[in-house]
């Protein structure tokens, strides 16, 4: 397992400065039932010093698309926006992480990315996704063809900044440590609801301190 981190209690967070230097952007990738609008707090924390935030609002985003679809969907979108060429970070929640991983092994995604964060996302399945039949929702079932493919060859992730940061309380991924890769940053922080690890200041701060690490 990479470096493990657990991170307790709240945190006070200084002003920070806005950055000078030009820095790469960030997109958002969000999950299941979620729109872009579960990044705005995080965004918005970001765009104080300096990131220029990109999130995609995926459509289907109830489970009814295959993930594969809709990383092609994200992969469109990267490109729209920030076109061929341009390198930028990539912080994905829950679902998202696995649409995200799709898109950069398996679109050509790993060159571009510099720093992939997820947070709560079931990169070994998690037995929630037993409660729906729809096509995304089975794809993220512990064992599916989808997961066994994407994690026949996770360790190129390795070959880029990879970042997890998860909750041992989150009761939609199951088990917990499904979120957990066996390289990269471990960063596990005890929020104690799924939907709250996007507003959890530590949350916030873990994504901040990794963007800030430079390629």
């Amino acid at each position: 397992m990479g470096v493990v981190l657990t991170v307790m209690g709240t945190c006070a967070r200084a002003e920070a400065e806005p950055v000078e230097r030009m820095l790469p952007p960030v997109v958002f990738v969000h999950g299941i039932w979620d729109t872009a609008a579960v990044f705005d707090r995080m965004a918005a924390e970001l765009g104080k010093v300096g990131w220029q935030t990109y999130a995609i609002s995926l459509k289907p985003n109830d489970g009814s698309a295959s993930l594969p679809h809709l990383a092609e969907e994200l992969r469109k979108f990267i490109d729209d926006r920030l076109g061929t060429e341009r390198r930028f970070n990539i912080v994905a929640f829950s679902m998202g992480g696995l649409v995200a991983r799709s898109y950069v092994q398996r679109l050509g995604g790993l060159p571009r990315v510099i720093h992939f964060v997820t947070i709560s996302s079931p990169h070994h399945g998690t037995t929630t996704a037993y409660l729906e039949n729809l096509m995304g929702v089975l794809e993220m079932r512990p064992g599916s063809a989808f997961l066994l493919d994407l994690n026949g060859d996770v360790d190129r992730l390795s070959e880029i900044s990879f970042t997890s940061i998860w909750s041992h309380l989150d009761l939609m991924i199951q088990p917990a440590d499904s979120s957990r890769l066996p390289f990269g940053r471990d960063v596990e922080i005890p929020v104690v609801l799924h939907p709250l690890m996007m507003t959890d200041p530590r949350v916030i701060d873990a994504v901040m301190a990794t963007l800030a690490g430079g390629e």
